[in-house]
């Protein structure tokens, strides 16, 4: 028979499964991060590019206006490091590198996707609403 546990050690627990499924409010949740990469400017508009398809480097870049290529590749390695993008490289010269979706990267790419959808439907009233404060 097993020992009941002190109040004490049940809070413990509960916080520490807290933690391990994940708190956004929370200062220290381990989401917190994937969130800032999966809804930074780049990392939505990357989202939504490669649901196209595989792209190589130039060709997500030109896809996302206004994008640096230094921003883009910090952007696909934030997003390849959260598993949400697939890196492939050739042994090749000039070196050839595609980027695609993982089956997770294509879940949070249907997710950003419906918020830009409402977003571009819903910006005639945005920007009215904006002009009417100004």
């Amino acid at each position: 028979m097993s020992k009941p546990r002190s109040p004490k050690s049940s809070v413990a627990e509960s916080l520490s499964a807290k933690l391990r499924r994940g708190d956004v409010m929370a200062a220290g949740c381990p989401s917190r991060p994937i969130l800032k990469h999966l809804t930074s400017r780049w990392g939505v508009l990357v989202l939504i590019a490669l649901q196209s398809g595989t792209l190589r480097f130039s060709d997500l870049r030109r896809q996302i206006g206004g994008v640096s290529e230094r921003m883009l590749a910090q952007t696909l390695q934030w997003l390849e490091g959260d598993g949400m993008v697939h890196r492939r490289a050739f042994n090749t010269v000039p070196p050839h590198v595609e980027y695609s979706l993982t089956p997770i990267g294509v879940e949070a790419a249907e997710k950003v996707r419906g918020l830009v959808d409402w977003l571009e439907l819903s910006l005639p009233r945005i920007l009215e609403k904006a002009a009417s404060t100004d």
